[in-house]
């Protein structure tokens, strides 16, 4: 199936406007009480002779229309929007907040979801999900996952993801549970961005999981953009909360970690010991303090680069003979 077919059969967001449910409460509140109004003045109050069979079945319609009619009402809350099906059709979203009245046979619940695994929609009468769809921000909070990075190392990795819903036709009708969707395309794209980049020390000086974190965000990001636009889904922040080796390997990388530092800090300390000897022989050829010949400059490096470069303190030994006896 190409993209055209799939762009085709994808549901769009109607958004729709339902009436006041304050003014038809009223209407009909007043249709109940005139049907029952009308019900007892024909048989408490009329005369046997009187009474008309046709004002007595159209009391008993006026009540239960007044009744049917009356199931119509609804509210919702800032950030709630409620979907529209009638027999099975859909015909819009109400987003705006209030008490609304719509169409008391458009449908309160949903055909029901199987493998719900992020909470539970506010449920109807006949156990199904309900029509109305929250619009709040939500998180999730992903399992720690472990996978291969690029260099092949297994490390274990988790993040946050902060959603919510766009378009509630795509939520309802595109997919078959979008909550379970967004976790399982979430953990679907930790694990792709987690095998992109290696967990540290790259090369090329090429992004890594542990040093580049708001590359490393902004690429989950925009991957679930492009997974959970089918759901109707957008990520407003997406952000890794634990990154480490997996325990198998742990140790051996501490190691690893432990020897690059040490060959880093003595790479560090040699250069300095280095141009600390260079100065203090040119230092002293151009005072002219003394005059050194090769050999007893090769000594006085050698002497300079152990007291710099060695862990302890080095204690001076007086040498009262010469370089040559």
């Amino acid at each position: 199936m190409n993209d055209t077919t799939l762009s085709a059969t994808a549901t769009r967001e109607i958004n729709r406007s339902a009436l006041s449910g304050w003014f038809m409460l009223f209407v009909n509140l007043a249709l109940l009480f005139g049907a029952i109004g009308l019900l007892l003045s024909e048989i408490i109050w009329a005369t046997p002779g009187a009474r008309s069979p046709w004002l007595i079945g159209l009391s008993i319609f006026l009540g239960i229309l007044a009744i049917i009619l009356l199931g119509g009402h609804f509210t919702l809350q800032p950030n709630e929007a409620r979907v529209l099906i009638l027999f099975g059709r859909y015909h819009g979203s109400v987003r705006r907040s209030g008490f609304f009245w719509a169409n008391p046979f458009y449908a309160r619940s949903r055909s029901a979801e199987p493998g719900r695994r992020l909470g539970q929609s506010v449920s109807s009468s006949s156990g199904g999900p309900s029509t109305k769809i929250s619009l709040r921000a939500r998180n999730f909070n992903s399992d720690r996952l472990k996978v291969n990075d690029k260099r092949g190392n297994p490390v274990e990795i988790a993040a946050v993801i902060v959603w919510r819903v766009e378009d509630t036709a795509k939520a309802v009708f595109d997919v078959d549970d979008f909550q379970s969707y967004v976790q399982i395309q979430s953990e679907s794209a930790i694990r792709h961005i987690a095998s992109l980049y290696a967990y540290d020390q790259s090369e090329a000086d090429e992004p890594t999981l542990r040093g580049s974190a708001d590359e490393i965000a902004h690429g989950l990001q925009s991957e679930l953009l492009a997974r959970l636009g089918k759901a109707g889904v957008t990520v407003d922040e997406a952000r890794l909360t634990h990154l480490a080796y997996a325990p198998e390997i742990a140790q051996a990388m501490l190691r690893r970690q432990q020897a690059e530092a040490i060959i880093a800090a003595r790479t560090k300390i040699v250069q300095g010991a280095v141009g600390m000897v260079d100065m203090a022989l040119k230092e002293l050829s151009a005072m002219a303090v003394v005059q050194l010949d090769e050999e007893r400059k090769a000594a006085m490096v050698s002497n300079l680069l152990v007291v710099l470069c060695g862990e302890s303190e080095v204690s001076p030994v007086v040498n009262t003979g010469t370089l040559y006896t």
